[in-house]
């Protein structure tokens, strides 16, 4: 039987792992400079800020790993029941290629950072900018449930319903 809502973990996790991606994008500057730096032969400037990178994507990998225990021994409340079938569809794509990009983007910026490796690099820089359009389109989403559709969807994720 799914759960009628979201638990307080579930929701403390969604919205933390969210505002930490919203600063990883905000403060991925500097680590490119020190990344280039690197790449240059030069010595890089490793500064708070390029170590908040790291310690960010980090968590996110672990927390995001949390967020998929908690799925899949707890569950998720269903969709709304008059919810379109193509909604329902690209709701459940979306949703799993988060997951997949919160999962790969930190592995391959750490083997970037970690292990100098170009290949991680190629990958891990393009694909912040599908993580980036799939955040917008999550949140997009949210909205039309909510205001359109007038489902209440997002109530979900403000109140723990145990």
């Amino acid at each position: 039987m799914k759960p009628i809502g979201y638990s307080r973990a579930q929701i403390a996790l969604h919205w933390f792992v969210a505002a930490l991606i919203v600063a990883q994008f905000v403060l991925h500057d500097p680590i490119v400079a020190a990344w280039e730096a690197t790449a240059k032969g030069e010595t890089p400037v490793i500064g708070p800020l390029v170590l908040t990178h790291v310690i960010g994507g980090s968590l996110v990998l672990m927390l995001v790993v949390w967020r998929l225990t908690l799925r899949m021994r707890r569950g998720v409340p269903a969709m709304p029941e008059k919810e379109a079938l193509l909604l329902k569809g690209l709701a459940h794509l979306t949703h799993w290629t988060l997951y997949a990009l919160m999962i790969v983007l930190p592995i391959t910026g750490l083997a970037t950072w970690f292990g100098g490796s170009e290949t991680a690099d190629f990958i891990h820089t393009s694909l912040k900018l599908p993580l980036l359009g799939l955040v917008i389109l999550h949140f997009a989403a949210a909205l039309y449930q909510q205001f359109i559709l007038r489902t209440g969807l997002i109530n979900r994720m403000l109140r723990a319903n145990t």
